[in-house]
């Protein structure tokens, strides 16, 4: 069946809050551009999944009047915690000693898909056209190699590839220039990343995984607008990580827990580690006869500014998490998705007015290194690569730097990517997790459970392999299999359940909640993620 082709000023893939504010600042700039966005998740917000506490410094750029329009910023930072945990004690840090990217006056906590849910309204409202249950699965080209859109994923295909009775072919959306919002590592992204070599020069790009639950907890031992966050236990001092944990709303509690991907050990589980840091005596104190609503994980970059990749290529340009702009000394990337949307969005306007089309957006880089972003970003350059050499000294060393040096650092750290750290199952030693309580912690079907996550199993598998063998003769021989601890939806298994007892790895992809953690973090790169049919995954509620 032939696709149908749709044409536009600008296409932009991806509904998060980069997508959303270059879909909405466009309009603004003009309300003649014509502007289209997909999103993957069946809504716009349903794959969102994020702390949040929010810089507004961006949206009040991009809407003065946010308060007026009723964005659901509800609940100000009314104080900070930083706490270092120990096995069972925990110890403050005093304020006046907490570097500047951990105090949040002026910050509100929020629900990132409410306010993305939000901005799909606003972008709505002036002409954007949305299209939500739509996955960007491939990049379109001109003869000449410039990007002229993407193609949407067929529909009604069956696990073999084959078209069924329901089968819809995908549509291909054209612009004079395409956005790629898609998040953190996005699959088209990652292919334009290796087309254009965006990625020479900079520094390998490394991540986290973020595993967030929504709790309502009772009233008594809500705390509107507390923030905290924590290092140290239960991760060992070689591991980089923390957690974070915001009272906002009607006695709701977001509370997660961040992993570095650099980890060393393949015993390691971040899932497992989430559920026993809730039950460390100052944590479990806020949750103790509350209720848990919601659960979800999604990877999130946190190389900065020396792992940024070039921005833009022939036709179309990277933004937000796509690119990697999120700070991760302040755990806070939404201000920057949306700013650098902006930014974008700008050069695209100014490019369209002077009758220009699938050329290199020059100035969105030069307006970047203008910006007050890229100063953020260069202030807290050193943090991961800094907390990568352990959590005291890390903490240490990048308190001198922030406190002392403001940043300014005559030297730039460099970073390693995250799947050449992993040690050889022999040489490190296995870690014995505590069984689920039911009540505080949780196992991890359960907690998919929560996640709404939902694939229609006759379909393609959307987790590749790029060699089928290797799962079983490399990361089971040498790694114990670690693509089992580090998923956190129990999407990957070693079953042992053919008459010969030989291993093979079974992979449960209608479990995925699309953190891409198996992407970035197997060993041999042999795991490629890339979009389902569109609509399906999680659909987060208030998260």
């Amino acid at each position: 069946m032939q696709r149908e082709a749709m044409e536009f000023d600008v296409v932009i893939v991806g509904g998060g809050p980069a997508g959303l504010a270059a879909a909405i600042r466009l309009k603004q700039l003009s309300a003649d551009i014509g502007v289209c966005l997909i999103e993957k998740g069946s809504e716009i917000g349903a794959h969102i999944l994020a702390g949040t506490v929010i810089d507004p410094r961006a949206l009040n750029e991009l809407f003065p009047d946010w308060q007026a329009r009723e964005a659901p910023l509800e609940t100000p930072v009314s104080e900070d915690r930083f706490l270092f945990l120990g096995a069972s004690g925990a110890r403050q840090v005093p304020t006046a000693l907490l570097p500047n990217c951990f105090t949040n006056h002026g910050n509100y906590i929020v629900s990132l898909g409410n306010l993305c849910r939000w901005m799909g309204q606003q972008a709505e409202s002036l002409g954007v056209e949305i299209y939500p249950g739509f996955a960007g699965s491939e990049v379109l080209f001109h003869d000449d190699g410039a990007v002229k859109g993407v193609a949407t994923g067929d529909m009604g295909l069956d696990r073999d590839g084959q078209p069924t009775a329901a089968h819809q072919p995908g549509m291909e959306l054209l612009g004079k220039y395409t956005l790629f919002g898609e998040g953190c590592r996005g699959q088209l992204g990652k292919e334009l990343e290796q087309r254009f070599d965006l990625r020479k020069g900079a520094d390998p790009q490394v991540y986290g995984l973020g595993l967030k639950e929504l709790w309502e907890i009772k009233p008594e031992r809500h705390k509107a607008g507390l923030v905290v966050h924590t290092a140290g236990w239960p991760l060992d001092n070689d591991t980089y990580g923390g957690s974070f944990c915001y009272h906002y709303g009607d006695n709701l509690v977001s509370i997660g827990f961040v992993v570095g991907l650099g980890y060393s050990n393949p015993y390691l589980s971040p899932f497992e580690e989430f559920q026993r840091y809730k039950t460390h005596p100052a944590i479990r104190a806020f949750l103790e006869g509350g209720k848990r609503i919601s659960y979800g994980a999604r990877a999130i970059t946190a190389g900065g500014l020396q792992a940024l990749p070039k921005l833009i290529f022939p036709g179309g340009a990277l933004i937000g998490d796509d690119a990697g702009f999120l700070n991760g000394s302040r755990i806070k990337g939404s201000h920057a998705a949306i700013k650098s949307g902006m930014l974008a969005a700008d050069a695209i306007a100014a490019a369209l007015s002077s009758g220009r089309s699938g050329d290199e957006l020059t100035a969105y880089p030069e307006a970047f290194r203008q910006s007050w972003l890229y100063e953020e970003l260069h202030t807290a350059r050193n943090f991961k690569p800094w907390m990568s050499k352990g959590t005291l000294f890390g903490s240490l060393m990048f308190g001198i730097d922030q406190t002392l040096l403001r940043g300014k650092a005559p030297w730039t750290l460099a970073l390693h990517a995250d799947h050449t750290k992993l040690k050889r199952a022999a040489e490190c030693t296995p870690i014995v997790y505590p069984k689920a309580d039911g009540v505080i912690s949780f196992d991890r079907l359960s907690s998919v459970f929560l996640s709404n996550t939902n694939h229609e199993e006759n379909q393609p598998c959307h987790l590749h392999l790029k060699d089928a063998a290797v799962p079983i003769a490399v990361n089971l021989a040498l790694y114990d299999a670690p693509e089992q601890r580090y998923c956190p939806a129990s999407v990957y298994e070693i079953l042992r359940d053919g008459a010969d007892g030989q291993p093979r790895l079974q992979i449960n992809a209608q479990n995925c909640v699309h953190c891409k953690t198996c992407d970035i973090k197997d060993p041999t790169q042999n795991i490629t993620w890339v979009a389902p049919q569109g609509g399906e995954g999680p659909v987060y509620p208030g998260m």
